[in-house]
Formats: structure tokens, sequence, C-alpha cells
């Protein structure tokens, strides 16, 4: 059955601010959050007493209300976080539109802040949870007797899977990571600024859990990322183009785990990647040839091939091809990832990719896209997920 949300076209994203993203930010993850969301604020031309709604991730550790303090924002009417990390990212932006159409708020952020590197490190896994009997903590149960503690061990998993039954090779993962560094090359804003990598770099770089390189993975990052959500209507009336909320959705599926959904009958897909894409060009009524670029998330170059099929952009196991051929740099026919991605600007939990779609609506992308209709932005892969597509306003 084909859903039309209430916000689909009606809500925009009408600011982006973020902090410099680094290895080493020197301050506290709320001070991040809120020079990140006085920064989005500064963008669209807004007060902090116009925001009354809020959204993040779980496992920020900046409370919507301490954020408010901060900048002086007063009531808030609605808040909420969305679970499930990198896959909430999308989510957020939904959630704020969702509340914009139903009346329930005027303006709302969504941000993401930490520090990833100096800090906490999501890298490290699970192996310093507290051994407490959850229902979260009960799935890794299975695998961390087996050395599966990280994520990066949890993805080499599906990467193994799918590269035998495809037949990609360890080439193909390393042109998402070619093309990523190649955008982020021209980006100041990106940690690895200036420095390109080539395939043979990608095939010298070490393995961290076979087959995956170290340049098939994303570095933690210490920085924060806020975009503001309203009405289009008022959207049009700000500082910046707006950039129109044409679809949103989220997805999970059958036997679904985080990033450990080992036991369906079909490792070399993501269907809930799948759901989400379905819902998105339902919603929309756009499809594959309607996207100029994407911004699709990189944590892991595997996950990438696996989305471009799910969206339908070539077909199952062609995608090892697709980026070969050089479709996803610059002048290709999908660039993927012109701020640098996850790889090559910093990992902000996929925040960071929702405002390069703003810039690639606006027009104001570093690496930008000819005449940009719609942006497809995707969320955290082997996880319950989410997706977006942005488009200028006509």
């Amino acid at each position: 059955m084909t859903r039309r949300p209430a916000f689909a076209d009606t809500t925009a994203i009408c600011g982006i601010g973020a902090t410099e993203f680094s290895k080493a930010s020197g301050r506290s993850e709320l001070r991040l959050a809120t020079e990140a969301v006085a920064a989005a604020l500064a963008d669209a031309g807004l007060e902090a007493s116009d925001v009354d709604g809020m959204v993040t991730y779980t496992a920020d550790t900046n409370p919507d209300i301490d954020i408010a303090r901060a900048l002086g924002i007063g009531e808030l009417t609605y808040f909420s976080r969305v679970h499930y990390g990198g896959g909430a990212c999308n989510a957020t932006v939904a959630h704020a539109a969702m509340a914009v159409a139903g009346g329930m708020a005027d303006v709302v952020v969504c941000y993401r802040a930490f520090n990833e590197r100096s800090g906490h490190r999501f890298g490290t896994g699970v192996q310093d949870r507290p051994l407490r009997p959850t229902a979260e903590n009960a799935q890794f149960a299975w695998y961390s007797p087996q050395g599966l503690l990280t994520p990066a061990s949890w993805a080499a998993m599906f990467a193994r899977r799918y590269m035998h039954a495809t037949g990609a090779t360890s080439e193909a993962l390393g042109w998402i990571a070619v093309a990523d560094r190649f955008h982020a090359a021209t980006n100041p804003a990106a940690w690895f600024y200036e420095k390109p990598i080539t395939l043979e770099d990608h095939q010298n770089s070490r393995f961290i859990a076979e087959p995956l390189r170290l340049l098939d993975c994303c570095q933690e990052t210490d920085g924060g990322q806020a975009v503001i959500v309203t009405s289009l209507d008022r959207a049009r009336d700000l500082a910046q183009a707006p950039a129109v909320i044409r679809a949103g959705a989220q997805g999970s599926w059958h036997g679904q785990d985080m990033m450990t959904s080992y036991y369906r009958d079909d490792m070399a897909h993501l269907p809930e990647m799948g759901l989400v894409a379905r819902q998105l060009w339902e919603t929309s009524g756009l499809g594959p040839a309607d996207i100029q670029t994407a911004v699709l998330y990189d944590a892991f170059t595997p996950f990438v091939l696996y989305t471009i099929e799910e969206f339908g952009f070539c077909g199952w196991g062609e995608a090892k091809d697709f980026v070969a051929n050089g479709n996803i740099q610059l002048g290709g026919s999908l660039p993927v990832n012109t701020n640098g991605g996850q790889l090559g600007e910093g990992y902000i939990h996929g925040m960071n990719g929702i405002a390069e779609a703003v810039r690639q609506v606006r027009g104001t992308g570093i690496n930008q896209v000819p005449d940009v209709e719609h942006v497809l932005v995707t969320a955290g892969t082997g996880v319950p997920t989410s997706g977006l597509i942005l488009g200028v306003d006509r």
C-alpha cells in the first residue's frame, strides 16, 4: 500500500551548522552540540527562541534540555530520540518533519555531537560492556566468544558473504574509498582534505578484519552537526533556499539484529534498506533515474555496494562494476558522497551527510553536481535504518 506522509513536500530543512571535524576537539560534547546548533540557527536566520522541538539519536550524551538551557531556547513542545546508531540519522529529520506537519512544533533542531575519537570510541565494540542480562546484550553472547567484538568484525562477515555470492573483489571496495577520498581532497572541512588515495594505496593498507582493510573503515571523529526543520512555507521566508523533504522512511526487517543479522536466508542483501527504498520511491513518485547525487552511508565500504543495488541503481551483483566504471565520482552517473563521506570528511553518524545533501540542493556544494533536483540520503547499514529524499523548491 502506497503511503504519503503529511510531511512530504510540506516541510523543509532550512538551516545547517557544524563544528570542525577532528581527532581531538579539546572541549566537551555539550559544547560541540551547542556550537553546531547555534551555527545552524545562524545559517537559517533564526533565533534560539524560535526553536520548540529537538530530536537526536540514542547514545548521544547531550540532553536536549541542556542544549536548550545553554542557548536560551525556551519552551519545548516536542522532543524525541531515535534508536540504532547511524541508522537513526535520517529518521531524526523524518520525526522532526512529522512533528511540524502534525502541529506539535514549528521549528525542530536535529543534532548529533560527540568526542568519538578522543573520548569513547564506538569502534571498540562491546568488549567493555557490563555483563547485564538485557535483551540488547544477550545477542552478543552468540558472537563475542567467536571474536566478533567490533563493528568492523561484524561488517566483515557480511562483506565476505557478499563477495562470495557476487564475485566482488577487494578492488571493488577500494573504488568506493578512492571516490570518497577524491571528493574529500577538495573539501576544506574534511579530515582528509588534500589527501586523495589511489586504488594501490587501498590495496596496500593493512587488514582490520578480513576482507576489510584500513581504508575500508571510517575513522572515529570528534565534532557536531545540526540541521533545522520547519514548514516549507516558513522556510521560504528564511535566509537560505529550502531543501524540501520529498520523502522520509524507516525500515526494519524480519530477523533484524544490530549489525549481526546472520541467521537470515540471504546475507548478500540488505532487506531493511530495500524496505526504505521502496517507501521513498512510492512516497515521492521518483525512481533511481531522478536522483542526480546520493549520500550513501559508508562507515564500511561493502555496504555501499549493497545500498546501490537495494535502491535499484543497478541490478543485484552489478554494483562491483558500477563503482569500477567511475559512476560514483564527480562526472559519473551517480556522484556519491561529494563531501567525502564518513570515510573522508568525518564520522558523525550520518548527520553530516544530510548537511551535504542540503548543500547540493542549494547549489553550494564544494563538489557541486550540475542541475541537482533530488538528492538521496541513506543511513546506517546492517541495522534498522532510514532514508530521505531532498529536493529543490520549485
